[in-house]
């Protein structure tokens, strides 16, 4: 005769103890046939762990996240907010303080791209192998130095030093932030431990560049940038962390192929970002003019979304979270192809950054959870690698239909973008739900 254990989830869980288990969640006994244990079974104990939950106090929405997981969250904020300083002053100091050429200012833009998107498989190992605040720790020190390098009396090849340092900095920061951030919050609530770990980023990069221009010139927001990740530095210095490597050594390789629809996913998700950030405020001139507000509105709209709806593939299901967030990106890139006025663009970009929300999170979320606790430092850097390419690929495709059909034409391959995106994410989810059998039933076969 064998046993089932059926856990807070309602899923069959056979490495509880049963006498535990029996006690708690509820079982069954059979033998020698077909048990069905009905989806309404699954339901109540679903059920009656959020009454429970409602009467401790400590409803998921309401859980203390504790002082640790918010200064980790304040040290992403300290690290993004010096990558945004110097972003405004970047491509003046290289032509009117340097001479440079526009082709410099590219290439040096550029730079940090591609370094990090070569960065991400070491920044994956380093996490996964030496621990997420090596990790951390490593992206900051490499900010502080990039920092440095900005000031050296090199010309333009001081530049292509400091952004390429940059970039192994971001790898290495993101890597072991999202990582970290996820096992201090715990794997079930890791959509709005990375909510919050993105919130963080945007608000460092929406507040970064305001605070270089208020320094004035390059060189301060450079000098900043030393300051800000010192200052991150100095706070995750005295964070414990719990993870350790040595007890979670895998052999699996950094690019696994469970992961690739996921990316693909993820990478196809993002395409509409440099269609917004280069052609927005361009195409919308002859239309009101709303480009600016607009921008504001998509940037606003994701940062608030993120910060208080972040968790919502953790209480609902990712794949409903998933389509609805594309959904509605979809439906705010098709009213900002067409050139709307000023209330129009104001409500597409607002669906657009409000959809935008949810993508990211419902993927890495799902992937996360059918990780190891040692592959989820390469699992976060394999999405981000993803990331990279599909927007550095799709910031050449969007330029060259722009110059050859019009702006237009660059949101409307945005929104096709996110049709496969949708096909792709077919893929993850089912693989989420192989646990579920046909019909909302759980079937288990035994021979005796």
């Amino acid at each position: 005769m064998r046993e089932i254990c059926v856990d807070r989830e309602g899923w069959e869980n056979p490495r509880h103890d049963w006498r535990g288990c029996n006690a708690r969640y509820g079982s069954a006994i059979y033998g020698g046939g077909v048990l069905r244990i009905d989806a309404g079974f699954r339901r109540y104990y679903r059920l009656r762990k959020r009454r429970a939950s409602c009467n401790d106090g400590t409803m998921e929405g309401q859980e203390s996240l504790g002082g640790r997981f918010w200064c980790l969250i304040i040290a992403t904020f300290l690290g993004f907010l010096g990558f945004g300083s110097v972003l405004p002053a970047l491509a003046p100091h290289i032509r009117n303080d340097l001479g440079g050429s526009d082709r410099a200012v590219g290439f040096v833009i550029g730079t940090f791209s591609v370094v990090a998107l070569c960065s991400r498989p070491f920044a994956g190992k380093l996490a996964d192998h030496k621990g997420r605040k090596r990790s951390f720790l490593t992206g900051l020190c490499s900010c502080t130095l990039a920092g440095f390098a900005y000031l050296l009396p090199f010309g333009v090849h001081s530049l292509y030093l400091a952004r390429a340092l940059q970039g192994l900095g971001e790898a290495c920061l993101y890597t072991g932030a999202a990582a970290w951030a996820v096992e201090v919050a715990g794997v079930h609530r890791s959509a709005r431990a990375l909510g919050y770990v993105s919130s963080g980023i945007w608000g460092g990069y929406a507040a970064g560049p305001l605070a270089g221009q208020l320094l004035g010139s390059f060189d301060h927001a450079a000098k900043f940038q030393i300051v800000a990740a010192l200052s991150a530095m100095a706070f995750l210095s005295r964070i414990p962390e719990d993870y350790r490597p040595a007890a979670h050594q895998r052999r699996s390789g950094w690019l696994r192929a469970s992961l690739i629809p996921a990316g693909i996913s993820v990478g196809l998700t993002n395409v509409h970002y440099p269609v917004i950030t280069g052609f927005l405020i361009l195409y919308l001139a002859g239309h009101g003019n709303a480009g600016p507000a607009a921008f504001s509105t998509y940037a606003g709209f994701v940062l608030l979304s993120r910060f208080f709806l972040g968790g919502l593939p953790d209480r609902i299901h990712p794949r409903i979270t998933f389509y609805s967030g594309l959904g509605g990106m979809a439906v705010g890139l098709a009213i900002l192809a067409t050139g709307p006025g000023f209330a129009g663009a104001i409500l597409g970009a607002a669906l657009l950054g409000l959809g935008f929300s949810f993508p990211w999170a419902s993927i890495a979320s799902t992937v996360l959870r059918r990780a190891a606790e040692g592959e989820r430092g390469s699992t976060v850097s394999v999405l981000s690698a993803f990331y990279d390419l599909f927007v550095g690929l799709s910031s050449f495709s969007a330029g060259l239909l722009a110059n050859a059909f019009g702006y237009a034409a660059a949101f409307i391959m945005a929104i096709v973008a996110l049709g496969a995106a949708a096909i792709a994410g077919r893929a993850v989810f089912a693989s989420h739900d192989e646990h579920l059998a046909p019909s909302g039933r759980v079937e288990v076969n035994s021979l005796l």
